[in-house]
C-alpha cells in the first residue's frame, strides 16, 4: 500500500503513484482531514495530473471549515458533490423540459403523429390528412411550438378556410386533425393544456345523406353494375340488402359466412362492436355461387388475390351513365356507394321496422344516428298529425250538431 506523506498545510497529505509521472515528479494524490460534528473525517481530493495542487487543496479545505463555522454551504466534499450532482440533474431536467416545450407542432406532426397514423389509419385517410396538413395546418402553425399556439391562430385558420370557399365540413376535419395531434402530444408530456380548437366555434352542419334509391332505381343500378363488373355488383348487393359498409365487405372472409343459417359475422366495424347481418335470398344465392369458385379465404379480393383497399371507380361511372346525379349540387342528395347502405335502412323503416331494430342491424353506436329515418315511418309522427285531424273533425261535427239542434 502506498505511503502517505505530510505537507506544510495542516490536514493535507498525499501519496505518490508508483509508476505515473506528473512533470519530472511522481504523480501525487491529495487527501484532506478535518473534524465534523466531533468525528474525524478524511476525503480524497484528486491527482495532481488532474489539476490539483497543494494551494487548491488548502483553499478547498479552508472553504469547508468556514462553512462548518457559519453553518452555510456544503460542509463535506460528499455534500458538495451531491449538491453539484443535484444541480446538474436539475439543469438537465430543465433543459429537457424546455426542449420538449419548444418542439414545433409541425415537426411533431411529421415525426410522431403521422408515422403513427401510417400504421393505424387507412391509406386514404393518411393521404387526406397529409394534404390538409400541407395546404392549411403547416402554413398556419409553421415555426410555432405548442406553447405558442393559441385559439387566435385557430380563429385565423378558420377565417382563411371559410373565406377560401372551403365547407364547414372541411373545417371540422382540419380541426379534428389538430385536436388529435394536440392530444397525442399531451399524452407524451409535451403540453398540458387542452387543444386551442376547443375554444373556437365551428359552424354546425347536417352532413347526413338524404338520398335513397327506390326499388326500381336499385334494380337498374345493379343491372348496370353487373354489366361492368360482377364483383362490383356483388359488393353493391351486400351493401344494399345487408347494410354493410364498404370496409366491412372488404374484410369478410369465408369463415364469416354461414350459408346454412343465412348469417354473416361482421367484424372490425366502425363502432368497434361485432354484429350479425342477415342474408336475403339474392345474397345467399350470390354467396353460394361465389363460394364454389373461391380460391382464397377472402370473399372479395383484388386481381392479385389480396384484400380490396378501395372501391372501383366503375361504380361512379355507372351512376353517371344512369344520370342519378344530374343537376344535383347538394352532396347529401348525390348517389354514392354509401347510398346503398342508407337505402337499406330507409327500406327497413318504410316496411314498418322499428328504429331500435334498424340501429342494431346497421351497427350504429347510438340511437341518435337512426333518428334521421323516423320521417319515413308512417308511425309516430305521421299518425300524430292524422289523429289531430280526426280530433279536429270530430269536434267540428259536435259544434255543428249543437248549432242545428239549438
Amino acid at each position: 500500500m502506498a505511503k502517505w506523506h505530510k505537507t506544510k498545510y495542516p490536514g493535507i497529505r498525499y501519496r505518490e503513484h508508483p509508476a505515473r509521472k506528473h512533470g519530472i515528479q511522481q504523480d501525487k494524490y491529495f487527501a484532506i482531514r478535518y473534524q465534523k460534528d466531533g468525528i474525524r473525517t478524511e476525503e480524497g481530493m484528486g491527482w495532481a495530473s488532474r489539476g490539483w495542487t497543494l494551494q487548491k487543496v488548502n483553499a478547498k479545505l479552508a472553504e469547508l471549515k468556514e462553512n462548518q463555522r457559519t453553518g452555510q454551504g456544503p460542509q463535506t466534499l460528499r455534500e458538495k458533490r451531491d449538491l453539484l450532482k443535484d444541480k446538474c440533474e436539475q439543469e438537465l431536467a430543465e433543459q429537457e423540459r424546455q426542449n420538449r416545450e419548444n418542439i414545433l407542432f409541425t415537426d411533431y406532426f411529421a415525426e410522431v403523429y403521422f408515422k403513427t397514423a401510417l400504421i393505424s389509419k387507412k391509406p386514404e385517410t393518411c393521404r387526406t390528412e397529409l394534404q390538409y396538413f400541407k395546404n392549411w395546418i403547416e402554413p398556419a402553425f409553421k415555426s410555432k411550438p405548442f406553447k405558442e399556439i393559441a385559439p387566435l391562430h385557430c380563429e385565423k385558420l378558420k377565417k382563411k378556410l371559410l373565406s377560401s370557399g372551403r365547407t364547414p365540413r372541411t373545417l371540422q376535419y382540419i380541426f379534428a386533425i389538430i385536436r388529435q395531434v394536440w392530444n397525442m402530444a399531451k399524452r407524451d408530456g409535451l403540453i398540458s393544456s387542452e387543444s386551442p380548437t376547443k375554444h373556437v366555434s365551428v359552424p354546425k352542419i347536417d352532413n347526413k345523406r338524404l338520398r335513397f334509391l327506390s326499388h326500381d332505381e336499385a334494380d337498374i343500378l345493379l343491372n348496370e353494375l353487373s354489366n361492368r363488373s360482377l364483383q362490383l355488383h356483388d359488393i353493391s348487393l351486400l351493401a344494399l340488402h345487408c347494410g354493410l359498409r364498404a370496409g366491412e365487405i372488404y374484410g369478410l372472409s369465408w369463415n364469416d359466412i354461414d350459408l346454412d343459417r343465412g348469417l354473416i359475422s361482421v367484424k372490425d366495424t366502425k363502432s368497434g362492436h361485432n354484429r350479425p347481418a342477415f342474408m336475403t335470398k339474392p345474397v345467399k344465392v350470390m354467396l353460394a355461387d361465389k363460394k364454389q369458385s373461391a380460391s382464397s379465404g377472402i370473399v372479395f379480393s383484388d386481381r392479385h388475390g389480396r384484400k380490396i383497399k378501395q372501391l372501383s371507380n366503375a361504380f361512379s361511372r355507372a351512376v353517371t351513365k344512369l344520370g342519378f346525379n344530374d343537376g344535383i349540387i347538394d352532396h347529401r342528395q348525390k348517389v354514392v356507394f354509401h347510398t346503398l347502405r342508407h337505402t337499406f335502412a330507409s327500406w327497413l323503416v318504410q316496411g314498418g321496422t322499428d328504429l331500435y331494430t334498424v340501429q342494431k342491424l346497421m351497427g350504429h353506436s347510438s340511437f341518435e344516428m337512426v333518428q334521421r329515418y323516423a320521417h319515413l315511418s308512417k308511425g309516430t309522427l305521421q299518425k300524430a298529425i292524422e289523429n289531430m285531424e280526426k280530433n279536429m273533425l270530430a269536434e267540428s261535427n259536435v259544434i255543428e250538431l249543437k248549432q242545428k239542434t239549438g
